[in-house]
C-alpha cells in the first residue's frame, strides 16, 4: 500500500442528515403533556382489523391534532390501491446494484403514498436475509448479502423519508421461512446475528428510519415483539433507534411483557378475527397496576410522535384516498429497474442482441399476461401467465401489464419479422411454433410469496428450485426443434439450470427476474440491445440444490451454517457454483487498472458516541479505494464494479465479504475511475467477549472485480 497522500473525507452527510431528531422529540414532548391517558394508549393500540380504511389504523388525538394514522403495505407500492403504480420487488433494483435507481424507487413510492394520504408505508424488508433459496418472501428484499441489502435499505429509506412518508423496516428479525413461522424459534449466535442480519438494521436505523416491524418468530425462544435483547439491546440500546417498533400484523403475545421488551405500538390492534387484543384497556391496566410504568407508556408515544413530526407530517399532509390517481411519471423508474435488473448469465457467439430475424418463435405460458387478467389472483397469488412479482401481502396491483409477447410483437412488426406463438407449457405444439425460426425464445419461471396463500402446492416457501410448470421438459422441447434457442426465466430466486444447461441448442440465458408491469418492456430493450445488460446477480445460483447447505425446516431453526451463508458458504467450502453471486455478463468488455489502496486504520474497538445506527466512528471513512475502469468494446455499458474484503486470518471470517459497489456508465473506449470510502465497520468483526465492533490487526485484501469470483483487481492493507 502506498502511504497516504490525501485526506479521507470522515463526513458521513446524507440526505438522513438532514431529519432533525431533537427538533422531533421536543415537539413531541410538548405534544405529550396534553394528551390523556386514553389518547396516550390509542396512539400505539391499533383499532383492530379491518375496524379503518387502512390495514393498520390508530385513532386520532385532536387534543394536539394528531390525525388517524394509516399504515398500508408495502415494499413495492401501495396495496389497495387503485390509482397507483407496481414498483419492482426489492430483488429486482438489488440486482441493478444501481444506488441512484434503488433512491428514486423510494422517492417516487412515497410520492404515490402521499398522495393517497398513507403516512407509513410497511417497507423496505431486510429480513428475510435469504439464507434459504427457497424462501417464500426472499423477493421483497435485496438480496443474500448484508452490505447489498444496506445499501439497498439505506437508500430506499431516504428517498422515501425524503417525501415526507415514514418507513418501516422489517420483518425483524430471523424470520428466513414461511412454514412455521408464527411458532418456530430462530436460534442464532451473537456474532452470526451482528454481521448478517442485524447488518442491514443498522443501515437503516443510520438513514433514520421512523419505525422497525418486529417479526412473528422466536428468537432464542423468545417471540421478537416480547424479545428485550432484540428490541431494547440490540436495536435500542446497541443502534441508538430513535423510532418506534411495531408489531407485524398479530405478532403480539402479551400485554405487560411485550410493553417492557420494548414494543411501541400494536398492529392491527387484534387477531384476524377481533380477539386477541393484548393492548387498549389491558395496557391501560397493566400501567394502573404497576405491571407497566408509567414512563415506558410514555416512552412509546413519545418515539411515535416524534417519528410522525420528524417526517412532518404536522403540517399539509393529504387525506386518506386510496383512490387517488397518484402514478404521475413514475413507470420510467419501473422499466428502469426492471431493464437493468436483468442479468445475462449466457449469450453463446454472441446470439444477443438480436438484429432483425425472420422469425421469431415464442413458446411458454409466461410471455402473455394471465388469461384471466393481469390482477385476477389476489395478492398476486397465482403463477399464470407473465410472472412480475411474487405473492402476498408485499404485492399491489399492477396499473398495466407489458407482456414479453406484446413488447416483442411490437419490435417485430417495426422490423418486419415474423412471430409464431404458443403461449402454452405443453411440449406437444412446440415444434410447429420454432420451425423455421431463425431464433426460439423459451418462457420459465418459479414463484414464491407469503405462507397464508398457497400456489401449486407451494406454501409461500417453494418447494424446490426447479422451474415451474416443466420448464425443463419445455426447454429440452424447444432445444430439439431449434438450434438457436434463448431462455428467458422470470423467477424469484435461484433456480437450478443443469437441465438447460445440458442442452447444446440453449445459446443464451436471460435471467429477468421479477420486473413488475414493465416485464416485456424491459425484455425487449435488452433482447434488442437498445440497453446493454448491466444486472449483476443478488445471490448465488448454484448447480444443485444441496450446494446452499440450508433449506427450510420443521420445527426451529439453529442457524447451524453461522456466518456461511450464500456465495460465504460456497468460498469457504471450495464449492463451485453455476453463476456466482455478483455475476452478470454484458454486450460490451470491461478492463480494471490502476487500484490504489489508500488510508491507514488501525486496529482495536469502536469507540465513539451511540448515534442513530451505533458507535459514530462505526460510519466514518477510513480507506479509500479506487480503481479504473476502461470500456474497451464497441458498445456502450455500464459495469459494477465489485469490492470484496478479505481479513486478517485471526478473525475467522468467510473468505472475502462484500463492502463496496459502484456503477459506472461508459462509451465505447472511454475510462473513468471509480472510488469506493470504506468505513470503520466495512472493516471490524464483532467481538463477543468484548460486545463490540472491531478491527483486527494484520494483513487486509482488498479485491475489486466484476463479480465475488471474477477478480481483476487486488491490494493489500496493513492495520497495526
Amino acid at each position: 500500500m502506498r502511504s497516504s497522500t490525501l485526506a479521507l473525507g470522515f463526513a458521513t452527510a446524507s440526505a438522513a442528515a438532514t431529519l432533525d431528531w431533537t427538533a422531533a422529540y421536543t415537539k413531541a414532548n410538548a405534544s405529550l403533556a396534553k394528551l390523556s391517558q386514553n389518547d396516550k394508549i390509542n396512539i400505539v393500540t391499533g383499532v383492530g382489523w379491518n375496524k379503518g380504511p387502512c390495514v393498520g389504523n390508530t385513532a386520532a388525538a385532536s387534543s394536539i391534532g394528531y390525525p388517524q394514522l394509516c399504515l398500508q403495505d408495502g415494499p413495492l407500492g401501495v396495496r389497495y390501491a387503485s390509482g397507483v403504480n407496481a414498483f419492482v420487488p426489492g430483488i429486482q433494483v438489488a440486482a441493478t446494484w444501481d444506488r441512484a435507481l434503488m433512491r428514486e424507487r423510494g422517492q417516487f413510492m412515497a410520492e404515490e403514498t402521499k398522495g393517497c394520504g398513507v403516512h407509513v408505508l410497511l417497507g423496505p424488508v431486510a429480513g428475510p436475509l435469504g439464507k434459504n433459496p427457497t424462501g417464500g418472501r426472499n423477493w421483497e428484499g435485496f438480496g443474500a448479502d448484508p452490505y447489498l441489502q444496506g445499501i439497498a435499505m439505506a437508500e430506499t429509506i431516504e428517498g422515501m423519508q425524503s417525501v415526507g412518508v415514514q418507513a418501516n423496516a422489517k420483518h425483524y428479525i430471523l424470520n428466513e421461512q414461511e412454514l412455521n413461522r408464527e411458532t418456530m424459534s430462530s436460534n442464532v449466535d451473537d456474532r452470526t446475528i451482528h454481521e448478517l442480519y442485524l447488518w442491514p438494521f443498522a443501515d437503516a436505523v443510520h438513514s433514520n428510519v421512523a419505525s422497525v416491524m418486529c417479526s412473528y418468530n422466536k428468537i432464542n425462544g423468545t417471540w421478537a415483539c416480547e424479545n428485550p435483547h432484540a428490541l431494547n439491546t440490540l436495536l435500542k440500546e446497541e443502534l441508538g433507534f430513535q423510532g418506534y417498533v411495531m408489531t407485524d400484523w398479530n405478532a403480539q403475545h402479551s400485554t405487560a411483557e411485550s410493553a417492557t421488551a420494548g414494543l411501541d405500538m400494536t398492529m392491527p390492534g387484534s387477531d384476524f378475527n377481533g380477539g386477541s387484543v393484548f393492548w387498549g384497556s389491558k395496557l391501560s391496566q397493566a400501567v394502573s397496576s404497576g405491571q407497566v410504568s408509567q414512563s415506558r407508556l410514555d416512552d412509546m408515544v413519545r418515539r411515535t410522535l416524534a417519528a410522525f413530526y420528524l417526517l412532518g407530517q404536522d403540517s399539509g399532509y393529504p387525506a386518506i384516498n386510496l383512490k387517488a390517481n397518484v402514478q404521475g411519471t413514475h413507470k420510467t423508474n419501473i422499466r428502469a429497474t426492471a431493464r437493468d435488473g436483468i442479468v445475462l448469465l449466457k449469450n453463446d457467439g454472441d446470439i444477443l442482441p438480436l438484429k432483425k430475424p425472420g422469425k421469431l418463435g415464442l413458446v411458454g405460458s409466461a410471455a402473455v399476461v394471465n388469461p384471466q387478467g393481469m390482477n385476477s389472483c389476489t395478492d398476486q397469488g397465482c403463477n399464470t401467465g407473465a410472472l412480475g412479482m411474487g405473492w402476498g401481502s408485499g404485492t399491489a396491483s399492477y396499473a398495466y401489464f407489458s407482456a414479453p409477447a406484446d413488447a416483442i410483437k411490437t419490435r417485430a412488426q417495426a422490423d418486419g419479422t415474423q412471430i409464431s406463438l404458443s403461449s402454452s407449457d405443453s411440449t406437444s405444439s412446440v415444434s410447429s411454433v420454432v420451425d423455421g425460426a431463425d431464433a426460439a425464445i423459451v418462457f420459465i419461471t418459479s414463484d414464491s410469496g407469503e405462507g397464508y396463500i398457497t400456489v401449486e402446492n407451494n406454501v409461500g416457501d417453494r418447494n424446490n428450485l426447479d422451474p415451474w410448470h416443466n420448464g425443463n421438459d419445455l426447454v429440452k422441447a424447444v432445444a430439439a426443434a431449434n438450434e438457436n434457442v434463448i431462455v428467458v426465466v422470470h423467477s424469484v430466486g435461484p433456480v437450478i439450470l443443469e437441465t438447460i444447461l445440458a442442452q447444446p441448442n440453449v445459446k443464451a440465458i436471460v435471467w429477468a427476474g421479477l420486473p413488475s408491469q414493465e416485464n416485456g418492456n424491459a425484455l425487449v430493450d435488452i433482447l434488442y440491445g437498445d440497453t446493454s445488460p448491466s444486472g449483476k446477480l443478488p445471490y448465488t445460483i448454484a448447480k444443485s440444490a444441496n450446494d446452499y447447505g440450508t433449506g427450510v425446516v420443521t420445527g426451529n431453526d439453529d442457524f447451524k451454517e453461522g456466518l456461511y451463508v450464500d456465495y460465504r458458504r460456497f468460498d469457504h467450502e471450495g464449492i463451485e457454483p453455476r453463476y456466482e453471486f455478483g455475476y452478470g455478463l454484458s454486450y460490451t468488455n470491461f478492463t480494471y487498472s490502476d487500484i490504489f489502496v489508500d488510508g491507514r486504520p488501525t486496529s482495536g474497538p469502536a469507540t465513539g458516541e451511540i448515534i442513530s445506527g451505533g458507535r459514530a466512528d462505526l460510519w466514518e471513512t477510513v480507506l479509500r479505494v479506487t480503481v479504473t475502469i476502461t470500456n474497451t468494446g464497441t458498445v456502450k455499458g455500464a459495469e459494477v464494479a465489485q469490492l470484496y474484503v478479505s481479513y486478517p486470518e485471526s478473525a475467522a471470517t468467510p473468505p472475502k465479504q462484500l463492502r463496496g459497489f459502484d456503477k459506472l456508465v461508459l462509451e465505447p473506449g472511454a475510462s473513468d475511475a471509480v472510488g469506493f470510502d470504506i468505513k470503520r465497520r466495512d472493516l471490524s468483526v464483532w467481538d463477543t467477549a468484548k460486545q463490540n465492533w472491531v478491527v483486527p490487526a494484520g494483513t487486509f485484501n482488498i479485491s475489486v472485480g466484476a463479480s465475488s469470483r471474477d477478480i481483476r483487481q487486488t491490494g493489500t492493507l496493513e492495520v497495526p
